[in-house]
Order: C-alpha cells, then structure tokens, then sequence
C-alpha cells in the first residue's frame, strides 16, 4: 500500500505535468499508478494542498498548485537573481539538508521556502548563513530537489 506522502506527491506532479478538469479525472490517473483512494480522500488531499480550480480557455476549468512555480505574491524579489545569488550550496543527508548562503542570507531565504509551503519540505531552521530544512518523512532528495527548485529556479546546480 502506498503512503499518504507517495499519494500527495503524485497528485502534485500530476496536476502540475497534465490539465485535470475533473476529481472524476484525477482519481482515475492516480488509480492507474496503484493507489486506491475514495473520492472522499481524493477532496481532503486537494485541500491539504491547497488546489485551486483556476480558468481554463480548453477545459472551462482546470486544477492548479499554489505552489507550482508561480512567484509568491507577498515575495518580494528586488535584486537581480536574488535569492539564487546568495545560495552557496546545497548538501542532504537522510531527511535533511543543509543550504548554504552568503553571510547574513540564510534567514530571508529561509523565509521565503517557508512562506510557499511546500509540502515535501516540514521546516526550516535558520542561522546567519546557514539553513537546516527537514523533510517530510517518506520524501526523497529528488522530490525536495524539484520542488524547491521550482520556487527557487537553479537550486539544483547548487547541490553536492
């Protein structure tokens, strides 16, 4: 049986890779790849991830992550490539990692992973220039790696 967190990381990819008008829709893709959910659960995990039903010129409507690489509104980004620029390296170990930053970056960086909410990272922990994220229990490297490089584009070619 697959976990919740397995779950809530493939309705994010697939909502974010395909235009899904429908729960009817969706849960029939998420049962194609082995889970088994009513769609009871279907609608406490879109909640959970704060899906929204957005316009769609095709469709009429379709569903949409927050957290899908749209600019958070209240993120102000005022220098060129900021925060990027500021982001030393990134290096994980088990259900954490360690970011590096310019001194004196590391805690406006970290506000700005927490203010998105992603799912796969739990929190940040943060220092004059250096950031402890811990992740979700059942989250691998690779899906903390995508979803914070879709807040913070480029992220992946600071990891070690």
């Amino acid at each position: 049986m697959k976990s919740k967190t397995q779950r809530l990381i493939a309705i994010r990819q697939i909502i974010t890779e395909k235009k899904i008008s429908s729960q009817d829709e969706l849960l029939t893709l998420l049962t194609e790849q082995g889970f088994q959910i009513t769609q009871a659960t279907l609608s406490r995990d879109l909640k959970y991830l704060k899906v929204a039903k957005v316009p769609d010129n095709a469709t009429g409507y379709r569903y949409e992550v927050p957290e899908s690489g749209n600019k958070h509104p209240e993120v102000e980004y005022t220098m060129e490539g900021f925060p990027m620029n500021r982001i030393d390296s990134i290096e994980f170990s088990g259900q954490l990692a360690v970011m590096k930053t310019k001194p004196g970056f590391a805690n406006s960086i970290a506000s700005v992973i927490d203010s998105y909410g992603i799912f796969e990272v739990l929190g940040t922990i943060a220092g004059d220039d250096t950031i402890l994220l811990i992740n979700r229990d059942g989250v691998s490297k690779t899906d903390v790696a995508n979803a914070l490089d879709l807040i913070l584009p480029g992220l992946k070619t600071k990891i070690l």
